[in-house]
């Protein structure tokens, strides 16, 4: 549901609920429902964890998602089945994720500008030296593909442009690596590089 379609009158609480369900709400997409929001945070907090979910909103970076609330946060007897599923992410895709989330820290310490974009080759070149030595160098792009499509489809990345071969690194990354995992990056990296080399031997 586009901002845009939604009327900025009287705040509605089944506007914002349902738009939530579809998925994250950005201020500068969804302005209408954005405000709506702003308006009923308490309201659409209680209404959610009735279903056992629980409302992430950034003002500052201008998103809003759901979120299962942790088992330990609920008193129920019996368990509240989850609306919103946990997603395994494969081991390249959260490379994908991590090289993203570090991009978007340095242009953030480095710019003044708020929204990160990156070309398709840009980003094929961030990730292409950490994939396994191949000759088939079409076929490394293609695989690339694969992971873009997919943090696409996460809701990490928005395809931009006539030829959607550039992307907006959406800052809603940043709930999901955190600073803490950020700082741990280099480590994490080093196991990345090991796993790799390993692929490597058995190909």
């Amino acid at each position: 549901m586009s901002g845009a379609a939604v009327q900025r009158g009287e705040p509605s609480l089944s506007v914002v609920v349902t738009s939530l369900m579809k998925g994250a709400v950005y201020r500068e997409t969804h302005s209408a429902v954005w405000e709506h929001l702003l308006k009923l945070q308490a309201q659409v907090r209680d209404y959610v964890a009735v279903l056992g979910l629980a409302l992430v909103i950034d003002e500052a970076e201008g998103y809003a998602f759901l979120r299962s609330r942790p088992e330990e946060d609920t008193d129920e007897e019996v368990a509240i089945p989850r609306l919103v599923p946990r997603r395994s992410l494969s081991f390249h895709v959260s490379l994908l994720l991590a090289l993203l989330r570090k991009r978007l820290a340095e242009f953030d310490a480095t710019s003044g500008d708020t929204r990160l974009v990156l070309s398709r080759s840009q980003i094929v070149d961030m990730v292409s030296i950490f994939m396994p030595a191949m000759s088939n160098e079409a076929r490394v792009i293609e695989q690339i593909d694969t992971y873009l499509a997919k943090a696409v489809e996460l809701g990490f990345l928005r395809r931009i442009g006539a030829a959607e071969d550039s992307f907006e690194v959406r800052r809603i990354i940043k709930a999901f690596v955190d600073a803490q995992w950020l700082a741990d990056f280099d480590e994490r990296l080093a196991g990345y590089a090991l796993e790799l080399a390993t692929e490597g031997v058995h190909r």
